[in-house]
């Protein structure tokens, strides 16, 4: 190897080691204003030669291997490539409530159903999080928001049941339930949840 290809060898494993650090530590700024947001786009295009289709895939990848807070920068810097996807915006919830920090990722789940309103993905997350913390009314809102936009999915109506035996309401939660199972008839949780409340 010559000293220049050597040169070269260097420079390159500098600037990936740099692009590594970068999307390390990158978040998501908040414009305050149009010029900040025209600026944040222009900064981000500078930098990166990945699209956001690109990046997502990459963050799949770190979320697959675990690496939730490489995941949520490498969102974050798609978010700021491509403002507005849902797709992208969902993954950065996700990737939040993983971590347990309910409140963001609830506000980035806000901003996917102001841009799909029909969007059951962020549906079920949300009521999830919801029943977590114990605000059964929330995410009861959003498990009829699922049965309204699809009446023929199991786990909607196994989550429900969950819910509502969380609540107490267990003659519902029995109907959730065995609708279910009406829907999946191999569905082995639901059964064990309705043998349960049967016993």
């Amino acid at each position: 190897m010559t000293v220049f290809q050597l040169l070269m060898l260097g420079a390159s494993a500098f600037f990936a080691f740099k692009i590594f650090q970068h999307i390390q530590t990158l978040q998501d700024p908040q414009p305050s204003s149009q010029d900040d947001s025209e600026n944040a786009q222009r900064s981000a295009d500078a930098f990166s030669t990945f699209d956001s289709s690109s990046l997502i895939e990459k963050g799949d990848e770190a979320l697959e291997g675990g690496d939730l807070q490489k995941a949520l920068a490498i969102y974050s810097e798609a978010n700021i490539k491509e403002p507005n996807s849902a797709e992208t915006l969902f993954k950065m919830g996700y990737t939040l409530g993983l971590q347990d920090r309910d409140d963001e990722a609830l506000d980035y789940y806000k901003e996917v159903l102001e841009l799909d309103k029909s969007n059951t993905y962020t549906h079920q997350a949300m009521a999830s999080i919801y029943r977590k913390n114990g605000e059964f009314a929330s995410a009861k809102l959003h498990l009829n928001a699922l049965v309204d936009i699809d009446d023929s999915n199991p786990i909607t109506f196994y989550n429900y049941g969950n819910l509502l035996v969380d609540m107490e309401h267990l003659e519902e939660a029995k109907k959730m339930y065995i609708n279910a199972i009406e829907l999946n008839p191999d569905f082995v949780e639901a059964k064990e949840e309705l043998e349960k409340l049967q016993a």
